[in-house]
C-alpha cells in the first residue's frame, strides 16, 4: 500500500464507520471526547460526538439523519446538510471510512 487515502464521496446510502486506526475516546482528565488517529487528534463538539457514535458501519447516512431529526424534532434537510458536511470533512481527512461489507 502506498499510504494514499482513497477518496470517499459520501452518499445517502453510505454506511460510515471509523477506520481501524481511528478511535473515539473519552479523556477523563480533560473531561472531553477525542478523535484519535496516528499523530493526529481532533476534539469534536457534543453534536459531532453523538453523530460519531452512530457511525457504526451498519446505518446509512440517511438513517443517521432520520434518527437525529426524530430525536431533536428538527428539519431533516437541515440536519442532512450539517451531518453530510461534517462527515465528508472527516472522510477527507482520513478520520472516517465507508463500510462496504455486506450486512448479514
Amino acid at each position: 500500500m502506498n499510504g494514499a487515502r482513497r477518496h470517499i464521496q459520501l452518499a445517502l446510502d453510505t454506511r460510515p464507520i471509523l477506520p481501524r486506526h481511528v478511535k473515539l475516546k473519552f479523556d477523563k482528565q480533560r473531561e472531553r471526547w477525542l478523535l484519535l488517529a496516528p499523530e493526529r487528534i481532533l476534539v469534536p463538539d457534543e453534536i459531532a460526538v453523538e453523530v460519531l457514535h452512530l457511525c457504526d458501519g451498519k446505518a446509512s447516512i440517511a438513517a443517521l439523519v432520520a434518527e437525529l431529526a426524530a430525536k431533536y424534532d428538527a428539519p431533516e434537510a437541515e440536519i442532512m446538510r450539517d451531518v453530510r458536511a461534517m462527515l465528508q470533512d472527516l472522510a477527507d481527512k482520513g478520520f472516517l471510512a465507508e463500510n462496504t461489507e455486506a450486512i448479514p
